[in-house]
């Protein structure tokens, strides 16, 4: 089972194809609040935070 289902789900891989898609769209907003997306995230090293925070314009953590 996947650790951190938000990271590498079918709904990121829709917004990766298709970022202004109904599902990509929704897949954005969701990771504003996403306890699974924040887990992930926090996990990652510096550098690779920076690289999502400029790639999906996020700012939260």
């Amino acid at each position: 089972m996947e650790k951190y289902k938000c990271a590498h789900g079918p709904m990121r891989q829709k917004y990766e194809q298709k970022p202004n898609s109904f599902v990509g769209r929704f897949w954005r907003w969701h990771i504003d609040f996403c306890i699974g997306w924040k887990r992930y995230f926090n996990s990652l090293p510096a550098s690779e935070k920076e690289t999502l925070r400029l790639k999906y314009r996020f700012a939260k953590y």
